[in-house]
C-alpha cells in the first residue's frame, strides 16, 4: 500500500497557541455583549468581486434529477448582514472561508476568518475595537512580535503612497502608474491591462507600500480610492474616498473593514460592475445574492464591519513566516 504522511504540518505547540487565540477572541466578545452566530458555508450566491473566486460545489436535493449549484463562501458577510437587517444587534462569527486559486505563504484556499459587525458605529470606532482585540492577542503571545503600548498608527492611503513612492494615488493616471512601476523595477502581472488604474495601484501597494507598514507599531491604512470601495460607503470630500480600512502588522495585512454600504441600488450596481470587470478578465460571471439585496432593501442598519484573518494573527503570534505553521492540515496535506 502506498505510504501517506498522516501527521499534521503544524506542531501541537502551534495548535495550542491557536486554540488560546480562539478562546481569547470569544472571551473578548462575550465581555462586550456581542452575540456569536453561525451562518452557512454553502450558499446560492456570494460576493461578486473581480478579484475573489469562489469554489463551486453541487448539491443533489432528495428526489431531484438535477444537482443545484452552490458556492462555498469567500466570507460570511452577506449572511451576517441578513441577520443584522432582521434585528440581531452586534454579532461576530469565527468560521471557515474558501477562495479558489489562492495558495502561498499567507494564503490557503480554506482558511479561518473572524468577522464582526457593530450597528450604529462608523469605521473609526471599529478600528478602536480591532486595535483592542489584536493588541490583546499579540501582546500576550510568547515569541510573537513586539507591539508597543499606545495607539496603532493610522495612515491614509494617500499618505502611505506619498511616503513610500512620492505621488498622490488619487490623482495619478494609469499610464503614469505604469511608468512608475517600470522605474521601481516592478514587473506587471500577466494580463494586466495598461489602462487598468486600480490594478496598477494594487500592484504598487503590494510591491512597494505594504512592506513599509506596521513595523514600528501596527498600522491602519484607510480612505481608499472610491473605485476600491467594495462594500464600503464613499465619503464625498473634495477628493472622494471609500470609508474602508486595512490593518498591517510587520507588513502583513490581517484585517479589512468598512463603514458599510446600506444602499441596495448602489450595491446592485457595484455587483454588475464587478461582473463586467470579470468578463474583461476572462472570468466566469457570478450570480448576485438576491437575498442579501433584499436584506438591504428591508433596511440594513448603519453599521461598521470587519474581517480578520485568524491564521495570519496566529502566525504573527508565533513569530512564524507562513500560515502553514498554524494550520493542522493545509491544502497540500488535507
Amino acid at each position: 500500500m502506498e505510504s501517506h504522511d498522516f501527521r499534521p504540518g503544524a506542531s501541537f505547540e502551534s495548535l495550542r497557541v491557536r486554540a488560546r487565540i480562539l478562546a481569547q477572541t470569544r472571551n473578548f466578545f462575550a465581555a462586550r455583549g456581542v452575540l456569536e452566530v453561525e451562518t452557512p458555508l454553502l450558499c446560492e450566491a456570494g460576493a461578486v468581486d473581480q478579484h475573489l473566486d469562489p469554489i463551486l460545489a453541487r448539491y443533489h436535493p432528495p428526489g431531484s434529477q438535477r444537482p443545484l449549484d452552490r458556492w462555498l463562501v469567500t466570507s460570511s458577510e452577506h449572511s451576517m448582514k441578513r441577520l443584522l437587517a432582521a434585528g440581531s444587534g452586534p454579532i461576530y462569527q469565527i468560521s471557515r472561508a474558501f477562495r479558489d486559486g489562492e495558495r502561498g505563504r499567507l494564503h490557503n484556499p480554506e482558511f479561518t476568518i473572524l468577522e464582526w459587525y457593530r450597528p450604529g458605529w462608523d469605521h473609526h470606532q471599529l478600528m478602536d475595537e480591532v486595535e483592542a482585540l489584536v493588541g490583546e492577542i499579540l501582546r500576550s503571545a510568547p515569541g510573537g512580535p513586539r507591539i508597543p503600548e499606545g495607539r496603532f498608527d493610522r495612515w491614509t492611503y494617500r499618505q502611505a503612497f506619498l511616503d513610500a513612492l512620492g505621488f498622490d494615488p488619487h490623482k495619478v493616471s494609469a499610464s503614469d502608474l505604469c511608468r512608475i512601476a517600470g522605474l521601481e523595477g516592478v514587473p506587471p502581472l500577466p494580463g494586466l491591462e495598461a489602462e487598468d488604474r486600480d490594478a496598477w495601484l494594487n500592484l504598487l501597494l503590494l510591491a512597494r507600500v505594504e512592506g513599509t507598514l506596521g513595523f514600528d507599531r501596527p498600522a491602519f491604512l484607510l480612505d481608499y480610492p472610491p473605485s476600491q470601495a467594495a462594500l464600503a460607503r464613499v465619503r464625498l470630500d473634495d477628493v472622494p474616498v471609500a470609508e474602508r480600512f486595512e490593518l498591517y502588522v510587520y507588513g502583513v495585512e490581517i484585517a479589512n473593514g468598512y463603514h458599510e454600504l446600506c444602499d441596495p441600488k448602489e450595491q446592485e450596481a457595484r455587483f454588475h460592475e464587478a461582473n463586467r470587470k470579470r468578463r474583461e478578465m476572462g472570468k466566469a460571471q457570478l450570480p448576485m445574492d438576491l437575498r442579501f439585496l433584499a436584506a438591504l432593501e428591508a433596511g440594513l442598519p448603519p453599521c461598521a464591519g470587519v474581517a480578520v484573518g485568524l491564521d495570519r494573527v496566529a502566525m504573527l503570534a508565533l513569530g512564524s513566516s507562513t500560515i502553514d505553521d498554524v494550520i493542522a492540515f493545509p491544502i497540500d496535506r488535507a
